[in-house]
């Protein structure tokens, strides 16, 4: 119909994005929990195919740009969470928060550029509904050699 706006779904696919497989969990918890209204995500990291894209410190063995990809492939599992936990992407009504954690060499300040990969995602295929609060925080090792997490919080249809 003339004037509707495309669903989560048909921006992914313009965007060319095929969601994973709901990723494993790492360790002794589950990949969301749903409490009333709102959806939470455990940390996401830059995983494909169950490997890291990439590992180590940004500004150190990992640049900013290959960061950003991180980032947003973090988001992309994010998703397929989603997707796991709704049933429908569509169900989901505005991404709250994104907190992002960058392993960060000590002279790098530019952890919002990197969390913009996955922020910049949310808007892209949720429209405004993906714009959220947010926080972007260097740190100095994450998980498996991870360059990036990224937690999630989504207010979802009842």
């Amino acid at each position: 119909m003339p004037g509707t706006e495309p669903t989560a779904e048909e921006r992914l696919k313009a965007l060319g994005i095929v969601l994973p497989e709901l990723p494993k969990p790492l360790g002794a918890y589950v990949p969301f929990v749903r409490t009333g209204n709102l959806l939470y995500l455990s940390g996401m990291l830059p995983l494909r195919e169950g490997r890291l894209i990439q590992t180590g410190r940004v500004g150190e063995t990992v640049t900013l740009e290959e960061a950003v990809v991180c980032a947003r492939t973090a988001a992309i599992n994010a998703l397929a969470v989603v997707k796991a936990a709704l049933g429908d992407l569509n169900k989901m009504k505005q991404c709250v928060k994104v907190s992002g954690f960058v392993a960060s060499a000590r002279d790098f300040y530019d952890q919002p550029k990197v969390i913009n990969g996955a922020s910049e995602l949310m808007a892209e295929v949720f429209g405004k509904a993906g714009l959220h609060a947010r926080a972007a925080v260097g740190v100095p090792v994450l998980p498996l050699n991870a360059p990036v997490e990224i937690e999630f919080i989504f207010e979802v249809a009842s």
